[in-house]
């Protein structure tokens, strides 16, 4: 007769594998340093459009892919067994609670891009969503991963362009938002990782990787900040915001970065115009003084020019083509 509080017992866990807390301690310091340049060129303290460019794009998401990539693993190895409903919930409510801090939160700083399902809301809802593909067979849980990150690139549709329905992520046009991490395809990645632990726990290479044991300094710390990945995440944003929002209100990198982005533009419509870059570098520093002399920035970035504005803006232009075609002020 089997003891009832042997029957009740949870499902006993597999053992912690170091390199997986690594792991994370990587990904974890990955992301902080994305966030880092987020953040500095918000504040236009760096030139880059982090949130826009296609190679900071695709870092972004390469970053997302392996976080989401090593949930799947921990699943498994925390699950594998059985799933320990104890720890899976009080997990899941850190998480919940963690994500809501972060909707709150960016709710009050942008309100027109407030986050409302980020990456520790897409954590909690895959990570439930996940639990019944770690014992199903493996060629199954491959089919449903290969449906999910291939489906968006062959459906879409304007209805999931509105926030309610965008999580599901077979948008036409993304809606307005700081992060978002929808279902398909993202939820494949996890299931990428779910594969990928059972194939490696069914495997010789397991009992390897879990006798490796971080002995060096720099492995040990990165192995401690994998095991609270999920609490560094929900601090270290606030933590840069603190330090470099305030800095921003000092120094006022805005008004150096407009200078750049004035020259970059103008360097670039100039020499698709056929003119050298030398005599162009030449041409729009003079532009760049005479729109600061004018007090013209507001003319500039607005579109909106007076009278006023436009004759000094013109005659600054014929100011600097004169300087690098002396043949301008020829006579007659």
């Amino acid at each position: 007769m089997t003891d009832p509080a042997v029957a009740n017992a949870p499902a006993p866990s597999r053992p912690r594998f170091a390199v997986l807390d690594i792991a994370r301690g990587v990904a974890i310091i990955a992301m902080i340093a994305y966030h880092l340049c987020w953040d500095l060129s918000f504040f236009r303290f760096i030139a880059p459009d982090v949130g826009y460019d296609r190679e900071w794009v695709m870092i972004a998401r390469s970053i997302l892919a392996v976080f989401l990539f090593l949930v799947g693993i921990g699943l498994v190895l925390g699950h594998g067994r059985g799933i320990r409903w104890p720890s899976f919930w009080r997990r899941t409510l850190f998480v919940v609670s963690g994500a809501l801090a972060i909707t709150l939160g960016t709710w009050l700083v942008f309100p027109d891009s407030f986050v409302y399902f980020g990456v520790l809301h897409a954590i909690a809802l895959f990570s439930l969503l996940a639990l019944p593909l770690i014992f199903v067979p493996i060629w199954l849980a491959a089919l449903v991963a290969a449906g999910v990150i291939a489906l968006p690139f062959f459906f879409s549709d304007a209805l999931f362009n509105q926030k309610l329905f965008s999580w599901i992520g077979f948008w036409q046009v993304p809606p307005p938002t700081n992060d978002l991490v929808p279902l398909f395809p993202w939820f494949g990645a996890v299931l990428l990782g779910v594969i990928a632990a059972r194939l490696l726990l069914a495997s010789p290479l397991a009992q390897r990787l879990a006798a490796i044991q971080p002995t060096g300094r720099l492995p040990r710390l990165l192995a401690t900040l994998g095991r609270w990945s999920l609490l560094v995440y929900l601090l270290h944003q606030p933590i840069l915001l603190a330090i470099i929002a305030p800095a921003a209100g000092l120094l006022h990198p805005e008004i150096a970065m407009r200078r750049t982005d004035f020259l970059a533009s103008c360097q670039s419509t100039c020499t698709e115009a056929g003119t050298t870059p030398a005599l162009c570098t030449t041409y729009c520093q003079c532009g760049l003084e005479g729109v600061e002399a004018g007090d013209l920035w507001h003319a500039i970035y607005s579109g909106m020019v007076s009278a006023d504005e436009q004759a000094k803006l013109d005659a600054r232009n014929r100011q600097c083509s004169a300087l690098i075609y002396p043949e301008l002020n020829a006579p007659q």
